[in-house]
């Protein structure tokens, strides 16, 4: 067995000691390197209610915040690198009727790059789906409303009008859009990984997106995406040997913002979910789901952790933080 294959070995314990001990129904892990190899190994169910379904390699997930990465960062990026916007430039440039009645207000100074980086007073989520059903409308109580300003946390909503400026620039709506290859913005429910019993929807979910803002939006820039393990090692793979996007733009999503952040991404920080040994070269994000990728540019690897931790409900502690590190730790050779 070559050592990587051990390497792998070690990091899948922990999550078949998670779904073992029923903290979640399941998951799929999978590392890549620079030169394409790859291993993706799954386990335990992608569905326990209402009837079961075993996990497969190729399950597709709903990926939640992963499309912050995966989907809007390199797109907005893009349109900087092509002059289309500037990153340091106020939202208005794309979004002029953002808060139109208050030329001072505080929302109209928000740029492309502090959303990026989540360094806006923006809330970190908002049940914008709880006004309603209509995504016009709800577009315009997003863009018309005063928002409490507040220190900046990580913000849903910096990526929800990143994907408002998506639209407007491309005329075109995020579900109109290419989601990637390999990726969707739905699929089939018999071969997704189920996610919550949803009190909104009143059904489990599976092949929909789960996030009930996205949902009530009908797509957003910050959730919404699918995809499966090798799709999401697919992309890390690009970015790892510069094809995937712009040579300018990769670079930015490495160039710290802040101690935690990058342009879209986290960088390695006391706590942070991949572990205490990734290599300052390592950019990562997580999904609400249960979703993760890590990509280490300094060892020329990305491992992605993919579960369903919130089926048949979020409520309960599914211990997807410890889990996250410590598969962070033995990927990178923790004993």
């Amino acid at each position: 067995m070559s050592a990587a294959a051990q390497l792998f070995d070690r990091a899948f314990q922990p999550l078949a000691a998670a779904v073992s001990a029923k903290r979640i129904p399941g998951g799929v892990l999978g590392i890549v390197d620079k030169s394409g190899s790859r291993i993706i190994r799954s386990i335990g169910s992608a569905q326990l209610a209402p009837k079961p379904r075993p996990m497969q390699d190729n399950t597709w997930f709903d990926l939640a915040s992963l499309t912050k990465v995966i989907f809007t960062t390199p797109r907005i990026l893009a349109l900087g690198e092509d002059g289309v916007i500037d990153l340091d430039a106020p939202l208005v440039s794309a979004l002029p009727d953002l808060r139109q009645y208050d030329a001072e207000a505080w929302e109209r100074k928000v740029t492309f790059r502090q959303c990026l980086g989540h360094q806006t007073p923006f809330p970190a989520v908002e049940p914008i789906y709880t006004y309603g059903r209509d995504p016009e409308l709800l577009r315009a109580f997003i863009l018309q409303r005063e928002w409490r300003a507040r220190d900046p946390v990580y913000s849903d909503i910096n990526f929800i009008l990143l994907g408002f400026a998506l639209e407007r620039l491309s005329s075109k709506t995020i579900h109109d859009m290419d989601p990637g290859p390999g990726f969707a913005w739905s699929t089939e429910p018999d071969v997704a990984a189920a996610t919550e019993d949803c009190t909104w929807r009143h059904r489990v979910l599976s092949g929909k997106v789960h996030d009930d803002n996205c949902s009530a939006l009908q797509g957003a820039g910050h959730a919404g995406l699918f995809g499966t393990a090798a799709s999401v090692l697919d992309f890390a793979q690009g970015l790892l040997t510069g094809t995937g996007a712009y040579e300018g733009s990769i670079a930015l999503m490495r160039a710290p913002l802040s101690a935690t952040r990058t342009h879209g991404w986290e960088r390695p920080y006391e706590g942070w979910s991949g572990g205490t040994l990734c290599s300052p070269g390592t950019i990562g994000h997580t999904g609400f789901t249960g979703t993760g990728l890590w990509i280490d540019f300094d060892k020329g690897k990305a491992w992605t952790l993919l579960t369903n931790r919130i089926h048949p409900t979020r409520h309960f502690d599914s211990g997807i933080v410890q889990l996250r590190q410590a598969v962070g730790d033995l990927m990178n050779g923790a004993q």
